[in-house]
């Protein structure tokens, strides 16, 4: 056992002292979480929109009170004609205009019918339908105001409710999934580069020689990248939490602990690469490349595993961020305790253990 802590405490001197590897190890996972939480988000706000009031009546005060006041556009004009309007959109200027009829108010009164005209830059047709969905629903609450003791009869309106995320924040979906592409891209690539650097170092002979079992070798390889993991967990979670106000809905604990379980699968991943590559370059490469894009693909934060074909959705259950998102999702943001998540749970020690074995028995005891 003090051969173990001795190996365990030389690999924290070697990560400690490299510069490089501190800033892979805490660098990245604190810009990918800002990056992520902020900029990669399908949340649209401050959207430039302009409004063409011809009524200028009460109503359509109203309405343009409302969309000044709501956090996804801001109004730069309220009275533009036509051509300045057209202008605008040919620049990119503004994303969405309004136009009221002259007797907006009037037919509103008289007919219980008024007509708003509605022009976005269909360019990017998801911003496009994004913000004349908020549009829709700033019209659609004023509608109902007005309506409330006037209802009309057989008239059906739906009420929707949106689960965990009323919100429709973006920082819901996108934080589970960058702590597993950060987990697993940090986690693989320190220690794909472990085994192999001790190789072209020379020093892996004066192991093979010791005593030292080839299975505390590549745990005395992992412990140390698992207790800096752990820091990075804290890390991001105290950012969702402070920064990006994604509050824990479940137990923290559980979480913890499904992270740690998480990690020592990808630091097992990591091993088995290790063993297998013959430089470091090329563990590198395959850590990066192997695991970020099916991380990315086919964990579901980015792109629905459902509308996949049938064989990527199978070969989506091999990717073990696929399982993590689903834990953390569950635990962060629906408040799930472990009787919702034992499946994934299950799967997830599955793997860990497949890869502990496969690198156990990969390991080998003499240098070619």
């Amino acid at each position: 056992m003090r051969q173990f802590i001795a190996f365990v405490k030389k690999e924290f001197f070697h990560v400690l002292r490299d510069r490089r590897t501190l800033l892979i190890l805490f660098g990245m996972p604190l810009a990918q979480i800002l990056i992520f939480g902020f900029a990669l988000t399908n949340e649209i706000k401050n959207a430039q929109v302009v409004v063409i009031d011809h009524a200028r009546d009460d109503a359509s005060r109203h309405i343009i009170n409302r969309l000044a006041a709501s956090s996804y556009f801001e109004v730069r004009e309220n009275v533009m004609d036509k051509n300045r309007m057209e202008a605008a959109f040919k620049e990119g200027h503004i994303k969405l205009a309004v136009v009221f009829p002259a007797r907006f108010q009037s037919d509103l009164n008289h007919q219980n019918h008024a007509q708003i005209q509605v022009i976005a830059d269909a360019s990017d047709p998801n911003g496009a339908t994004t913000l004349t969905g908020y549009v829709s629903s700033i019209i659609q609450d004023y509608q109902t105001e007005l309506n409330e003791g006037n209802g009309l009869p057989y008239r059906i309106t739906p009420e929707v409710r949106m689960l965990y995320n009323p919100q429709l924040k973006g920082a819901p979906n996108f934080v589970p999934g960058v702590m597993a592409l950060v987990l697993m891209l940090v986690s693989v690539m320190m220690t794909a580069i472990s085994i192999v650097r001790e190789k072209e170092t020379g020093t892996m002979e004066v192991l093979l020689v010791s005593p030292f079992k080839p299975m505390w070798v590549i745990l005395a390889k992992a412990v140390p990248y698992l207790l800096l993991s752990l820091v990075n967990v804290l890390s991001i979670l105290s950012m969702s939490v402070w920064v990006l106000d994604l509050p824990v809905a479940g137990n923290w604990l559980l979480l913890f602990a499904e992270s740690t379980l998480f990690i020592i699968t990808c630091l097992t991943l990591g091993i088995f690469i290790s063993i297998r590559a013959k430089s470091q370059q090329v563990a590198m490469l395959i850590s990066l490349m192997g695991m970020l894009l099916p991380t990315m693909m086919f964990s579901g934060f980015m792109f629905p595993i459902e509308n996949m074909p049938v064989p990527l959705q199978i070969f989506a259950n091999i990717v073990p961020a696929k399982w993590f998102y689903i834990i953390v999702k569950s635990i962060m943001i629906k408040g799930v305790g472990l009787e919702g998540i034992w499946r994934e749970t299950l799967i997830l020690c599955g793997i860990t253990l497949f890869f502990f074995v496969i690198s156990l028995k990969s390991f080998k005891i003499r240098l070619e």
